[in-house]
C-alpha cells in the first residue's frame, strides 16, 4: 500500500493518466465514429444509385440501354464516370431531343439532385472519373505567369477547334466545337477530363489538375477581356492576320469597284 501512494504522488502520475485517458478516447472515436459515418455515407450512395437507376430507366435506357450498355443508337456509359454524367446532364446535352451529329447545349431536364443521381447510377456500372471538387477547378491564387501558360496550353491543344479565344468554330460532318464563353468552370474541367463526342479526353496522366485549372484561368481572363475589346469588333479573336486580311479585303473591293467604275466612264466617254 506504502508503494501504491507513493506512486500516486508521483510528479508524472497525472500526465501519464492524462495521457492514457487521451489514447482511450482516441481509440474510442475511431472504432466508432469514422465507421458510423463511412456507413451513412454508404447508405445515401446506396440510395442516389436506387434513385439514378429509375431515373435512367425512364429517360436514358432507350437509347443506352437499360444497363448502360450501350445500343445503336447510343454509345456504352460503362466505365465514363460520373464527371461524364455531370457535365452531359449539367449542361442539357442530355438527353438528346432528337439524333443528329452533335448534341447541343440548353436548358437542363434534371436538377441537381437527379443529376447526382444519374451520375452516382453511371458510376455504379463501372469505374470512371469522379465529379471534380472545387479545388480542383478553383482558378483562385493563380498568377499572371500561370495564367499565361494556360493560355499557351490553350493555343497547343484546344485552338484548332474552338478558336484562339474559345469562340468554337466548325468541324467535319456537322459538327461543331462550341462557344466556351460562359462557361462553369466544373463543366469545362469535367469535359477536360472526359471528353464529349468529337473532343477528346485530357486525364491526369496527359493533363495534371494544374494544367487544366491554367487553361479555365486563361479562358476566364478572355471572356472577361472580350467586353473591353479596344480595336472594335473582334473579328473571331483570331488577332492581327484575320483583321488585316479582312481590312485588305474591303480595300481590294473598294479598289475594283473603283477600277470597274472608271473603265465603264472612259468606254462611255469614247462611244460617245
Amino acid at each position: 500500500m506504502k508503494k501504491l501512494s507513493a506512486r500516486r504522488r508521483h510528479p508524472l502520475a497525472a500526465i501519464v493518466v492524462l495521457l492514457f485517458a487521451l489514447a482511450a478516447t482516441g481509440g474510442l472515436y475511431a472504432a466508432f465514429a469514422p465507421a458510423g459515418q463511412a456507413k451513412a455515407e454508404q447508405s445515401n450512395l446506396s440510395l442516389d444509385i436506387e434513385e439514378g437507376k429509375k431515373l435512367f430507366a425512364v429517360g436514358c435506357s432507350s437509347c443506352h440501354g437499360t444497363g448502360g450498355q450501350g445500343t445503336s443508337d447510343g454509345p456504352s456509359l460503362v466505365g465514363v464516370g460520373a464527371a461524364s454524367v455531370d457535365f452531359q446532364v449539367g449542361t442539357g446535352r442530355m438527353p438528346m431531343q432528337a439524333p443528329g451529329a452533335q448534341a447541343p447545349k440548353k436548358p437542363k431536364v434534371y436538377n441537381e439532385e437527379e443529376t447526382r443521381q444519374l451520375a452516382a447510377f453511371v458510376a455504379s456500372l463501372g469505374a470512371g472519373p469522379e465529379i471534380p471538387k472545387p479545388e480542383q477547378y478553383s482558378i483562385k491564387g493563380l498568377t499572371g505567369e500561370e495564367i499565361a501558360a494556360g493560355g499557351d496550353l490553350f493555343r497547343q491543344n484546344c485552338a484548332q477547334c474552338h478558336n484562339f479565344t474559345g469562340e468554337g468554330g466548325a468541324l467535319t460532318k456537322g459538327k461543331y466545337a462550341p462557344n466556351l464563353a460562359d462557361v462553369d468552370p466544373k463543366h469545362i474541367y469535367e469535359v477536360m477530363e472526359t471528353g464529349s463526342q468529337a473532343m477528346p479526353s485530357f486525364p491526369e496522366g496527359i493533363m495534371p489538375e494544374k494544367e487544366k485549372r491554367q487553361i479555365i484561368a486563361y479562358l476566364d481572363q478572355v471572356n472577361t477581356s472580350k467586353t473591353e475589346n479596344p480595336g472594335g469588333y473582334g473579328l473571331g479573336g483570331f488577332g492581327p492576320v484575320s483583321e488585316g486580311l479582312f481590312a485588305w479585303t474591303i480595300v481590294l473591293a473598294l479598289l475594283i469597284g473603283i477600277t470597274v467604275w472608271v473603265a465603264a466612264r472612259n468606254a462611255k466617254a469614247r462611244k460617245s
